[in-house]
């Protein structure tokens, strides 16, 4: 087993990651900017270092400062969380490379999930259904790239190949659009992501976003934890949860499961990922590979008793899966919501002091936050505050709990969601089940 981790990142992920590392044993090092000095994790962890001032370029994402933190704190292995460097392979190859564990998949396997097309490409070859699409990076022949998308029949969507978080996407509903979208599409995606590599898919009408989790050993072993549904989102962004993905059939749902088994396997998958999906009309397609951590797999954990952050660190230690896929049993229905610093009606970030925190509590609920009374929510990060999260016997118990639980919970000083997820639960199309990915905007009046 790992005797001391590196926590490089922040906030609740940061405060997950020590609590599985103390439950295992290992001892803790948390690394955070000056403006994050009073952290719970920076106080509670075995020792703390600041690594640089508060942007995140010179912090969080300042890789030899966090390489240099390893060395003078003689930490063994790397927990890089979610966000910041947990999907960047340059950083996991430069950890290998200066004698340490990364905690995740090896850099090639990152590098190639990272990259949208190679993604696409490498899960074709393991027989998992994709988006109808170009099948490659776009070029500059407007002849070529009207070909392409008559081929694969409007709505089109152009995507960034090194895109993520919702950007570098553009929808084009018919063909006197096109060549502008994609040259409006590659020059956001260079200025975004350094790269300007984008292709096209088949822009799905009203899919719901299902993903999968899974846990893999690298040694050939892989089990899946279940599915989840991410439907409700705004701008690209998730805002609430569920595990499992209501209303899809046990023999679609299996087979989406053992296609993803087949591709851990393939491609020596080592940890923690999400295959994410478009599911519309009993169909799965891929559309990405997120190779860390979810923000929402607590719910997994809920519904499957398993501790995804544990199993991370052990496997990193070289221990491997501490159970097989018939050892794991789906029980119940579990909700997330994500608690962020934002008005609930423009959705700009409210950072400020909390002057007043009531985490709510009771049978089935669980509160994954680093927040506290007189806690100075910073400018400079993820509004996110936490996730609240419910788990009951059946999908109608879980949804009952989650409003309760956010009747019961405070946060006072700063603007919150809570008001907005107070509304979403109760809300006759969610409660039944099955929304599509455009529902919540639509609510809201963004389409």
């Amino acid at each position: 087993m790992l005797d001391k981790v590196l926590i490089a990142n922040r906030g609740e992920i940061a405060l997950r990651i020590l609590r599985a590392c103390k439950e295992l044993g290992i001892k803790t090092v948390a690394v955070h900017s000056a403006i994050d000095a009073n952290l719970k994790s920076v106080k509670l962890a075995d020792e703390a270092i600041c690594i640089g001032p508060n942007p995140s370029t010179q912090s969080y994402l300042n890789v030899p400062s966090i390489i240099s933190a390893m060395e003078l704190t003689n930490a063994s292995a790397v927990h890089p969380g979610y966000g910041f460097l947990a999907e960047n392979a340059d950083f996991a190859e430069q950890v290998v490379k200066s004698g340490f564990i990364f905690i995740g998949p090896p850099a090639s396997v990152i590098r190639v999930m990272g990259d949208k097309v190679e993604a696409i490409k490498t899960m074709k070859e393991a027989g998992i259904p994709t988006v109808p699409g170009s099948d490659g990076p776009l070029g500059n022949n407007p002849q070529e790239l009207q070909a392409i998308a008559e081929r694969i029949g409007y709505p089109v969507i152009i995507k960034a190949a090194s895109g993520g978080g919702g950007r570098g996407m553009r929808v084009v509903r018919d063909s006197k659009n096109l060549i502008q979208a994609i040259s409006i599409t590659q020059a956001e995606a260079t200025s975004a992501f350094g790269d300007g590599t984008v292709y096209m898919e088949k822009f799905l009408t009203a899919p719901r976003h299902v993903e999968i989790q899974v846990l893999a050993d690298g040694h050939g072993h892989a089990v899946h934890l279940g599915d989840r549904d991410c439907s409700l989102q705004r701008r690209h962004q998730k805002v609430l949860e569920e595990a499992p993905a209501p209303g899809i059939s046990g023999p679609i749902r299996q087979k989406a499961y053992d296609s993803c088994i087949a591709a851990c396997q393939k491609i020596g998958y080592l940890g923690a990922g999400t295959f994410e999906f478009l599911f519309e009309d009993d169909n799965f397609y891929f559309i990405e590979m997120n190779t860390r951590v979810q923000v929402e797999h607590p719910i997994s954990e809920m519904i499957t008793g398993i501790d995804i952050v544990r199993e991370q660190l052990r496997i990193a230690g070289g221990l491997g899966l501490s159970f097989q896929q018939k050892d794991i049993k789906m029980i119940g229905h579990a909700f997330e919501c994500r608690i962020n610093a934002e008005d609930p009606i423009s959705f700009l970030p409210q950072p400020g002091t909390i002057k007043s925190f009531h985490a709510p509590g009771g049978n089935g609920v669980r509160v994954d936050s680093h927040i506290y009374n007189g806690y100075s929510v910073p400018p400079h990060y993820d509004s996110l505050l936490g996730k609240l999260i419910t788990h009951g016997s059946d999908r109608e118990s879980a949804l009952l709990r989650m409003m309760t639980a956010l009747d019961e919970m405070v946060v006072e000083g700063i603007k919150t969601n809570i008001e907005l997820h107070a509304d979403l639960v109760r809300d006759p199309a969610i409660k039944e089940g099955g929304v599509d990915i455009h529902y919540l905007e639509k609510k809201l009046g963004l389409q």
